[in-house]
C-alpha cells in the first residue's frame, strides 16, 4: 500500500475553481475519509488522485514518487464510482476479474476465483455472479462495482460515496464490513461521503472539504467538540449545532452571556473555566456566536427556574429519538428528546442550556475561540495521536 500526498494541488473546470490549493497527507494504511456538501470538490480530489483528472498545479505522490505524468492504468489504484460503472455486456463475475484479466494485472484464473468468491461472500451477493448488470438492482450494482475493487491488492483504494445507493440496514452492516476489510486488507483508503455518520464510524482522519479548500483536517472527535469554525460545526452532527449570537459582560471573575429570545432578554451565568475566561479577557469579547450540542439542551413543558419559555415549532421522531424544535424568534433551538411523548406544535417549552458545553465563535469571522473544558479535549486528542 502506499502513502499518498497532494501538495498544494489547483483544478479548475472553465471558470470554476474546483480545487483551490489542496494539501493533505494520507498515511500508509490510513482510513482517509473526505467530508463536505455536494459540489466540494470531494471526487474531484479522488480523479486527481486517480489520474483522471490532471491537476494545473500542485503534485501528488505516492511513497514521495512524483505522480503527475503517470497515466492512470500505471497508478495501480482501485477506485469505487458513484455511478458504479460495470461493462454492461459482462456478468457481474467478469466485472469482477476484468481487472485481474487486464494484460497489466495478470492473475492466474484459480486465484482470481477465490478473490471473487471471498468478495462476494462479503458482500453478500454469492447469488448475483451470473447476473448481466441491466438484472441489477442500483443496490445490487454498487455491492457490484465495490467487489470489483476489493478483489484488487491496489496501491489505495478510491471510494466515492459506495454506500449511498444501499438501503438503510445494508448501509449500516457495509460500514462495519469496510472498517473490518480496510484493517484486514492493509489498505490506504481514501473514501468520500456528505453523511455524517459514515464519516464519524470509518474515518481515522476527517478532512473537512468546501468550495474546493480545506477546511480542517483532524479525527472525528476532535473536529466534533473543536470545530475550527461555524461552518464545521454546523456540518458536524445530526441534528445539527445551534448557534445564537450573545453579548458577554461581568467583572473578570463572573462572566455572564445575554441572548434575546422573541426580543426578551435571557442572562445567563457562564461556569467559571480558567481558560474560557482568560480567552474572554485576551480578546476583550463583548459579543459571542455561542454553540451548543441539541443534546446539551434541557427542556420542561412546565415552568421551572432557570429554563426560559419558547414555543414548539416541531417535533420528529427519527428512529431511537425525536427532536423538538423550538421558535426562539429569528432563530430555531433543536433539542433531543426520547420517543413517544405528545407534544403539539405551538405548544410552550421550557429551555434551560447546560453551560459547560457550550462553543465560542467569532461573530465577525465565524471562528473557533474556545470551549468549556478545552484542555481536557486538547489532552484527549494527544493521547489518541500516539496511539
Amino acid at each position: 500500500m502506499a502513502r499518498i500526498q497532494l501538495q498544494n494541488v489547483r483544478k479548475a473546470f472553465g471558470k470554476v475553481q474546483a480545487l483551490d490549493g489542496i494539501t493533505i497527507d494520507v498515511k500508509d494504511k490510513e482510513f482517509f475519509v473526505l467530508f463536505g456538501p455536494a459540489g466540494a470538490g470531494k471526487t474531484t480530489i479522488l480523479n486527481c488522485i486517480a489520474g483522471i483528472a490532471m491537476p494545473e498545479e500542485g503534485v501528488v505522490k505516492f511513497d514521495d514518487n512524483v505522480m503527475n505524468l503517470t497515466d492512470p492504468a500505471h497508478r495501480n489504484v482501485a477506485m469505487v464510482f458513484e455511478n458504479y460503472a460495470l461493462y454492461p455486456q459482462m456478468t457481474v463475475y467478469d466485472n469482477m476479474a476484468s481487472a485481474l484479466r487486464s494484460k497489466l494485472y495478470k492473475t492466474d484464473e484459480g486465484e482470481i476465483r477465490e478473490r471473487i468468491m471471498w468478495a462476494a461472500k462479503t458482500m453478500k451477493m454469492e447469488n448475483l455472479l451470473e447476473r448481466l448488470p441491466s438484472q441489477l438492482s442500483n443496490g445490487q450494482k454498487q455491492r457490484v462495482a465495490m467487489g470489483r475493487a476489493l478483489v484488487r491488492t491496489p496501491n489505495v483504494f478510491l471510494m466515492d460515496e459506495p454506500l449511498a445507493h444501499l438501503d438503510a440496514k445494508l448501509r449500516n452492516a457495509m460500514r462495519t464490513e469496510l472498517k473490518e476489510m480496510q484493517a484486514n486488507l492493509g489498505s490506504t483508503c481514501i473514501y468520500v461521503t456528505h453523511d455524517f455518520m459514515e464519516a464519524m464510524a470509518l474515518g481515522d482522519r476527517i478532512a473537512i472539504i468546501n468550495e474546493g479548500k480545506i477546511v480542517q483536517i483532524g479525527t472525528g472527535d476532535e473536529i466534533y467538540y473543536m470545530p475550527c469554525n461555524e461552518f464545521t460545526a454546523q456540518l458536524m452532527g445530526d441534528p445539527q449545532i445551534n448557534i445564537f449570537k450573545a453579548e458577554i459582560f461581568g467583572p473578570d471573575d463572573s462572566y455572564s452571556a445575554k441572548i434575546d429570545v422573541r426580543g426578551e432578554a435571557v442572562t445567563m451565568a457562564l461556569p467559571k473555566d480558567d481558560a474560557v475566561y482568560a480567552k474572554i479577557r485576551e480578546l476583550g469579547l463583548s459579543k459571542a456566536d455561542i454553540g451548543i450540542r441539541p443534546q446539551n439542551v434541557k427542556y420542561s413543558f412546565e415552568p421551572k427556574e432557570g429554563y426560559f419559555k419558547t414555543t414548539v415549532y416541531s417535533y420528529e421522531s427519527i428512529g431511537n429519538k425525536s427532536v423538538i424544535v423550538a421558535e426562539c424568534g429569528d432563530y430555531q433551538l433543536r433539542m433531543i428528546a426520547p420517543n413517544g411523548l405528545n407534544v403539539a406544535i405551538d405548544s410552550e417549552v421550557y429551555i434551560r442550556f447546560d453551560l459547560d458545553h457550550i462553543i465560542l465563535f467569532d461573530p465577525d469571522t465565524k471562528n473557533y475561540i474556545v470551549r468549556y473544558d478545552e484542555a481536557n479535549f486538547i489532552a484527549l486528542a494527544a493521547a489518541e495521536e500516539e496511539k
